[in-house]
């Protein structure tokens, strides 16, 4: 049982991914971090010595701060935060823990930017992306939509990653899509993550056959490209549109639904 102000590995890797996950704050110190680069999804670093410069922004909202073990860092961070009036959790365990979990662990190395760019009038992939960065890599993460003979000349001009587009690192890569490349050139696969891979590509590849919601992702994202003319507009609500799928495929793919009629199943 975790102790009062604590969230344990478990508790923590169910709200990983969700729109209401809780704000996760990395302050390991470099020495350790340099052993092993890798970051827990969502999670961002920051300096323990620098934790009361976040507690403006993070009024108000969940907060869970991590270190290697969870000891003195994140206790002591945390508790200047709840002096600081932020409601700050401290994980069980810290990295340690949840490695010793084997849970997924972001490979900070791939990435390069907070700001991300693309080609204008994004479908599938083009949302996908971003969804599974914000949620999984960097909350932070900015994206920007040009034309697509602009994008690799954008990319280098601001500073940004490009993705989803040809002649560069983030992209299709044989039968996978970039979604699919992302999850796994991340760290980040799991079970619910891999079940939406295959239904991304097969709706971004037209190879409707790979899974049967494939289908019904490809009607969601055309209606989509046809209800929003800006683009910034059209991912806000594509990222809603993920959320339930990864809920989906997460917790309710065993789950059916029909019409009863005289008490029997029709």
């Amino acid at each position: 049982m975790a102790a009062p102000n604590e969230i344990t590995v478990q508790q923590l890797s169910r709200l990983i991914g969700l729109p209401d996950c809780p704000q996760i704050i990395d302050v390991c110190i470099d020495e350790d971090f340099a052993l092993d680069p890798r970051i827990i999804p969502g999670s961002r670093r920051q300096p323990f010595t620098k934790i009361e410069e976040l507690a403006p922004e993070l009024h108000s909202k969940k907060v869970v701060i991590i270190c290697h073990k969870g000891l003195k860092l994140s206790q002591g961070a945390a508790a200047l935060l709840r002096l600081n009036g932020v409601a700050a959790q401290t994980l069980a365990g810290g990295i340690v823990a949840w490695a010793a979990a084997g849970l997924p662990m972001v490979k900070t190395a791939k990435v390069t930017s907070s700001l991300w760019v693309t080609r204008h009038r994004p479908k599938i992939d083009r949302i996908a992306c971003p969804w599974l960065i914000r949620r999984f890599v960097d909350p932070s993460a900015r994206f920007m939509f040009v034309s697509p003979s602009q994008v690799l000349n954008v990319a280098e001009k601001f500073k940004a990653t490009p993705f989803d587009v040809e002649d560069c690192y983030w992209s299709h890569r044989d039968e996978f899509c970039t979604f699919d490349i992302m999850v796994k050139e991340f760290g980040i696969a799991h079970n619910a993550l891999e079940t939406l891979a295959k239904i991304v590509r097969g709706a971004d590849t037209d190879r409707l056959d790979i899974s049967p919601q494939s289908t019904g992702l490809m009607a969601a994202s055309l209606g989509l490209s046809r209800m929003y003319k800006d683009d910034l507009e059209q991912l806000e609500a594509g990222i809603a549109l993920y959320d339930a799928f990864y809920r989906w495929a997460r917790d309710a793919q065993d789950e059916n639904h029909t019409w009863i009629t005289s008490g029997s199943p029709k």
